[in-house]
């Protein structure tokens, strides 16, 4: 069964408890600036593991230390559900930066 979109109101609250993650043309997003591509490397590497028990993937790209992040459902029509909720906290949580 997908999961239903968010409404605005609840991805709003929801951003309150993301520091940095943005909401735009149904995607939260976030740009992770590491200190090196290694580190930068190392983040994705931990964070494919977490999406991957989630089952819920994100649409991302990496440019030496820079990893940017476009979260959104696509069985759900390519909005935002609280499984994108559940990611972006997941990756701020293990991100050791801001």
């Amino acid at each position: 069964m997908p999961t239903p979109p968010l409404t605005r109101k609840e991805i709003k609250l929801a951003l309150g408890t993301l520091p940095g993650w943005k909401f735009a043309k149904n995607t939260l997003a976030k740009e992770f600036k590491f200190g090196s591509f290694r580190e930068a490397m190392s983040f994705m590497v931990r964070a494919g593991f977490e999406a991957e028990a989630m089952d819920h993937h994100p649409d991302w790209t990496n440019v030496y230390n820079r990893v940017a992040v476009r979260l959104n459902t696509h069985d759900a029509g390519g909005r935002v559900t609280a499984k994108d909720i559940a990611l972006a906290k997941c990756l701020q949580r293990i991100s050791w930066v801001d």
